[in-house]
């Protein structure tokens, strides 16, 4: 075991930590010259082309150092805040974390909380400073922050560069020096944190682990300790480029189990897995089931599709479990599902993916978050869709959830980063200089503000300058009220939102504004109203199509031509009463994106 070294990489989005992984590969000759590609670790083509980590991924190293050989398990995290929980598992299963900073940005709000989580759990860290061949980059600079948030000598940190291999080897040995070997006892009874598994169509799901305590061998009888549920393990083994099998696996060390689970809902990240016969007495802590905070509607553009959709959702299920779906329907819409994600970032990679993958065009309604309602008849109910939200005549309050939201930017745009979040209803905790030209701010505010446009917002104003990290703090009451968007009287269940009510008036009029956009004119005219409960907030109409019917009568008496505008006029009438307005796709796309 004193020749085992596991650590994790941790950076925020885009600092340049699959590329660093690719170096350490290739130096060690893990990969080959031939197979190695850029990002070799991200094998999702939506990882490559926007150039982020979504899923995270674990592979063994043999390094020679002083003549002694060590083995070296990497364990790759996802950058974004989404799957922080992911991240957190991930730092779990480690003994040291590469703390990676790039040296044209500097200190992001996504590096201080992976570090906060490192430094948890007693984690070795060692401070890397990325991307030194580019000649925008500010070592001396960063070095300062760096020392200032972590407290560490500057000559502890190692400046390299994962584009040209710079710095790679000092590194490998600081991991080697620094980090120390796994504790724990063989012989002790099995106890190992799952902390990922992927989906095999042909072998089921492949669980990873790391052994905390005990030995793993092959056709062992085991259990997961959450789910209560028992496997054989048909199959283990480490992680190299293509997995290895051995017969069995021992304290400290990092494999795979393939013992033919068929639900990736089987699995939990996070769960321990332990021998069925004689059990761990404890499980790991830090377990949580993953809570889905956005929810939004996904619906197929054709009705007939509804079924191939359901089974593009469980296939993607199967690779990503943190995806929670159910049934429902919608007036507007047809069949489809409601869904639940990490964030919106994993809802865009699920749309996308069901079109990539499983050519499925869907249209998504208005995201929303879950709040808590209470009736006067004191029960309290969950409230996922609109749809589902009690009468205004039977409510007591409502509850939704608030965030604490931390935003790093450059201390040009503190003035426009606040007004931003105190619009989006924010209070500010707190106010700290990272550096003279760094500020970190802390604020209180609701989720559901968050879900909308507010990243792209804060990138715009802050001119890509602010980094954002936020986590979850509890519910609190607020005054929402629902706001329905009628057409000719008819309710449109997709464009139903909870929101708050001082917002109400002026959220409901842009909609109607854009809705009288995007509504081809038919031959009656259309009613568009925004109303809460049975008070309308906003209206706008859309004229109807006239044909000129008094084209013919040149002149004459008055009363022929005010004759035929009247028969027009009962047409018009008795058209309005069997005529449907059909809404169009891109109307409930432009909903999502009104600023």
């Amino acid at each position: 075991m004193k020749h085992i070294r596991n650590f994790c990489i941790i950076a925020h989005i885009d600092h340049g930590k699959s590329t660093l992984a690719d170096r350490l590969l290739q130096v060690t000759g893990t990969v080959s010259e031939r197979d190695l590609k850029e990002q070799t670790l991200d094998d999702m083509d939506i990882e490559r082309e926007r150039g982020i980590t979504i899923k995270s991924h674990a592979i063994q190293m043999d390094y020679k150092l002083n003549g002694e050989q060590y083995v070296l398990n990497l364990i790759d995290t996802p950058g974004h805040v989404d799957f922080s929980y992911e991240v957190s598992r991930a730092i779990a299963a480690c003994e040291g974390a590469l703390l990676l900073v790039d040296a044209t940005q500097g200190i992001e709000a996504q590096t201080i909380s992976n570090l906060y989580l490192a430094m948890e759990h007693d984690h070795v860290i060692i401070p890397v400073l990325n991307k030194m061949d580019l000649p925008s980059a500010m070592p001396e600079e960063v070095k300062d922050q760096m020392v200032e948030l972590l407290g560490c000598e500057r000559d502890e940190i190692i400046s390299a560069s994962g584009k040209t291999g710079e710095g790679v080897d000092a590194l490998l040995a600081a991991i080697i020096d620094r980090i120390p070997a796994p504790k724990g006892d063989p012989n002790a009874p099995l106890q190992a944190l799952i902390f990922d598994s992927v989906f095999n169509p042909f072998r089921g799901v492949i669980a990873y682990f790391r052994i905390m305590n005990g030995t793993l061998r092959e056709k062992d009888l085991v259990k997961f300790y959450y789910t209560n549920k028992k496997y054989i393990s048909e199959e283990i083994g480490v992680l190299r480029m293509k997995p290895e099998k051995k017969k069995e696996i021992s304290a400290g060390n990092v494999g795979y189990i393939i013992s033919g689970i068929k639900q990736a809902k089987e699995i939990k990240v996070g769960d321990t897995l332990t021998h069925f016969e004689k059990p761990c007495s404890e499980a790991i802590d830090g377990f949580e089931n993953v809570k889905p905070m956005v929810f939004a509607g996904i619906f197929p553009v054709e009705t007939d599709d509804f079924e191939e959709l359901r089974d593009a959702m469980d296939k993607l299920q199967l690779n990503d479990a943190s995806l929670t779906f159910e049934p429902e329907s919608s007036a507007a819409l047809g069949f489809g599902f409601r869904c639940g994600f990490l964030g919106m970032l994993h809802m865009e990679i699920v749309q996308e993916r069901l079109e990539r993958e499983f050519d499925m065009t869907v249209i998504t309604t208005v995201p929303n978050v879950s709040y808590f309602a209470t009736t006067t008849d004191q029960q309290r109910l969950v409230v996922n869709n609109p749809s589902d939200f009690p009468d205004p005549s039977r409510l007591e309050s409502v509850e939704e959830p608030f965030i604490n939201a931390q935003i790093i930017t450059k201390s040009d745009y503190v003035g426009s980063v606040m007004n931003l979040c105190i619009e989006k209803r924010g209070a500010l905790k707190n106010q700290v200089y990272l550096t003279s030209d760094r500020v970190e701010m802390s604020f209180e505010m609701p989720l559901a503000e968050i879900v909308f446009d507010f990243y792209d917002r804060l990138k715009s104003i802050s001119k890509g300058y602010a980094s954002f990290d936020y986590h979850p703090i509890g519910y609190h009451v607020s005054n929402l009220v629902k706001m329905d968007i009628l057409l000719n009287g008819d309710q449109v269940d997709a464009l139903s939102a909870l929101i708050h009510k001082d917002n109400a008036f002026h959220l409901g009029k842009k909609i109607c504004l854009k809705l009288k956009e995007l509504i081809p004119r038919q031959q009656f005219e259309i009613a568009i109203q925004a109303g809460i409960g049975a008070k309308i907030v906003a209206r706008e109409t859309v004229k109807a199509l006239r044909k000129d019917v008094t084209a013919k009568c040149y002149g004459g008496d008055i009363s022929r031509k005010r004759k035929l505008l009247e028969k027009q006029k009962k047409g018009k009438k008795k058209m309005k009463q069997i005529g449907n307005v059909e809404i169009p796709q891109q109307a409930f796309l432009a909903v999502l994106k009104l600023d």
